[in-house]
């Protein structure tokens, strides 16, 4: 009789965890991923989780200090006394993002928030935000030093000189300041790819002016104060601009699509405005763009006196345009501004809505005549976006006919 052949033994259970620990079994580097997505207050608790997790927050690659529960914003004096612990406890690791909400800072407490701010740096943050809900934080008025920092978001902060230089930060690619208090007279960077400001100010009697020959988007959205003048952005592909209703910049005598000019009845805006300067505030700086939005209130000043010297947009392919192009009585901006597209390929008028949707939508599109064109022979796309098709609209329906846009 042959010799029993041994039975094979099954293969041994391994002792991982159990079914119902599974994030146990993840590694320590996804474990500390998952946890800086919390509040820093709360990736601390973690620690009591198990002797494993007692040390994974002292580590993560991010920092959120948001408030006590991640909710609310909390003031910094609710806060100072735990990240003061925080930043000395936490190993020196290299830090992906840092992001920091206060609800209001007292001037006794500006120091710590820089100093939070610095050590950010140090620890070669790529990704900073620094937001004060109330009232307008004015840092130390030192300039930001880092090679790593990409990414830089501020809101509610009152910025001068200093602060807003970024010769020591040559990596820097997105800037975005919302509701912030800008009391310096130029801004440059060379590395800058994306810029929005929103919401933002200046009291200076100066333009703000932006130097950021690497752009390639820009927002400015509501600026309360003279509009900034942008110097060349020569590789911008897209922008946004919108005037909203700061006082500045504006015809206190304007009356359908037409400014009172300098005359005995001139307003003080119009008359400072008539200074014989051949220099676009806004069009020349973005007149690379390929993708533009320009809407403005229609009191405003600044592209009525840019269109004077427009610059032509040798590479626009869309456009978008509120009612302030169509409101003086010859639709001369919009004439103007039709003319200096010789590639437009869509155009959009957008006029007289009242929130952000829209009733009624007229499409048409160019058709060529013979002899030369004063209009890009590339426009196969308009569209007129209303809430109700009145004079108005018919004055622009016919104004666009007069241009073979049917």
């Amino acid at each position: 009789m042959t010799p029993r052949k041994k039975r094979k033994s099954a293969p041994p259970v391994p002792v991982a965890v159990s079914a119902t620990d599974r994030i146990g079994a993840l590694p320590d580097s996804l474990l500390q991923h998952v946890i800086s997505f919390l509040p820093a207050q709360e990736s601390v608790r973690t620690c009591v989780l198990a002797r494993r997790w007692r040390h994974l927050w002292k580590s993560t690659r991010a920092l959120r200090i948001v408030g006590l529960d991640g909710r609310e914003p909390a003031s910094v004096e609710d806060l100072r006394v735990f990240v003061d612990h925080l930043l000395m406890l936490r190993e020196r690791t290299d830090l992906e993002s840092v992001e920091m909400r206060f609800h209001s800072c007292s001037e006794g407490e500006v120091p710590y928030v820089s100093l939070w701010t610095r050590f950010a740096l140090m620890c070669k943050v790529r990704a900073l935000s620094l937001e004060i809900s109330h009232a307008y934080f004015y840092p130390d008025d030192l300039p930001l030093a880092s090679r790593y920092l990409k990414t830089l978001d501020l809101y509610g902060l009152g910025l001068q000189k200093a602060f807003l230089d970024f010769s020591g930060c040559p990596a820097l690619e997105d800037l975005k300041m919302s509701e912030c208090n800008i009391s310096v007279d130029r801004m440059s960077s060379p590395s800058l790819k994306h810029l929005s400001i929103t919401g933002c100010l200046s009291d200076l009697r100066a333009r703000l002016r932006i130097s950021t020959p690497g752009l390639v988007s820009f927002k400015l959205d509501d600026f309360f104060g003279k509009t900034p003048f942008l110097e060349n952005m020569a590789l911008l592909q897209t922008a946004c601009v919108n005037l909203g209703k700061s006082f500045s910049d504006v015809c206190m005598n304007y009356n359908s699509g037409v400014f009172c000019g300098d005359n005995k009845n001139g307003c003080v805006n119009c008359i400072s405005h008539n200074d014989g300067s051949s220099d676009c505030v806004l069009l020349g700086g973005i007149s690379s763009a390929k993708h533009l939005e320009l809407i403005s209130e229609s009191s405003k000043l600044l592209f009525t006196r840019d269109l004077k010297c427009c610059p032509t947009f040798s590479k626009l392919k869309t456009l978008l345009l509120n009612e302030y192009w169509c409101e003086a009585p010859d639709l001369d901006p919009l004439a103007c501004i039709l003319k200096k597209t010789p590639v437009l390929e869509k155009l959009t008028l957008q006029l007289y809505l009242k929130g952000p949707t829209h009733k009624v939508e007229i499409k048409g599109s160019y058709s060529p005549m013979e002899g030369p064109s004063t209009i890009s022979e590339h426009l196969n796309i308009v569209e007129v976006k209303c809430n109700v098709v009145d004079e108005k609209i018919l004055k622009v329906l016919k104004f666009l006919s007069a241009f073979n846009i049917r």
